[in-house]
């Protein structure tokens, strides 16, 4: 997961430096950042966000989107 933020996520700062419970919005991920993410992510993991999930609280974090990648069935091992 980490790699695909790190080419979507459009961030200011390194994905490395960024832990998983930091918020991803004030790192730098803007809104259209959020879209671009959301796509490299259904195209990485091959799934769809469903609406219910479409805001910005699911895409905060790293571990916000863990969550919701959980929720919709993608396995640990792969994010």
């Amino acid at each position: 997961m980490r790699t695909v933020l790190k080419t979507a996520g459009s961030l200011q700062q390194g994905v490395e430096a960024i832990r998983d419970d930091s918020d991803l919005h004030a790192a730098g991920l803007t809104s259209h950042a959020t879209v671009s993410l959301m796509l490299a992510l259904e195209e990485a993991f091959d799934i769809e966000f469903p609406d219910r999930l479409l805001r910005r609280k699911t895409f905060s974090s790293i571990d916000a989107i863990a969550e919701a990648l959980a929720e919709i069935g993608v396995r640990d091992e792969a994010a």
